[in-house]
């Protein structure tokens, strides 16, 4: 998708550690019409493909899968990281460990928003190891759900998650960074010559 890695490439900034940070435009400030035609392009990728629920993880999966659910015309649920008071009683539960956090969390869907007859498309930000789409598509496959498939904004191809993900689902990646030099801040996505 190019209007996003042209994006990524005036607004991303490469930092120590192998971070891409993203957030004028994707995870902290949003541009809404950049999302809108995010929505888009994961609509056309997924074409023909029976959706008919859209599965993401708090928090910065949630605005752009909550737009993507508006183009496919269903419902979004998100995977909690807390359970609260709200969200007691039968829940789908597992754990996720967050590349950009450097910890484990348990996710946590209620039984209620998420079963059988449900045909779920993952959607999320970003995938470096791909542990939180893994922990999502465990939920899918705990709840009697069919994973149809996971949209990924940015992939960090260098890193295992995408290679992972692929031997289990249909994944579309509208931006994979082949690698980053946070010297230079020098992005090269994968299909760029």
């Amino acid at each position: 998708m190019q209007l996003l890695k042209d994006r990524i490439r005036k607004d991303g900034k490469v930092k120590e550690g192998n971070v891409l940070k993203v957030d004028s435009f994707l995870n902290h400030q949003m541009d809404v019409k950049l999302f809108r035609e995010i929505g888009k392009e994961f609509k056309r990728r997924f074409e023909g493909e029976e959706i008919n629920k859209i599965l993401t993880i708090e928090a910065s999966g949630i605005g752009i899968a909550c737009i993507v659910a508006e183009v496919f015309d269903v419902p979004v649920v998100f995977a909690k990281k807390t359970q609260t008071k709200n969200i007691a009683g039968d829940v789908y539960t597992t754990k996720v460990e967050s590349f950009t956090h450097g910890r484990v969390y348990d996710i946590i869907v209620a039984k209620e928003f998420l079963g059988k007859g449900d045909k779920v498309l993952l959607i999320d930000d970003f995938m470096a190891n791909g542990k939180a789409l893994e922990g999502l598509a465990q939920l899918v496959e705990d709840s009697g759900a069919e994973l149809v498939g996971a949209g990924i904004v940015i992939e960090k191809g260098f890193q295992p998650g995408g290679d992972i993900l692929r031997k289990r689902t249909h994944l579309e990646s509208l931006a994979i960074v082949e690698s980053m030099d946070e010297k230079t801040g020098e992005i090269v996505f994968r299909d760029d010559e």
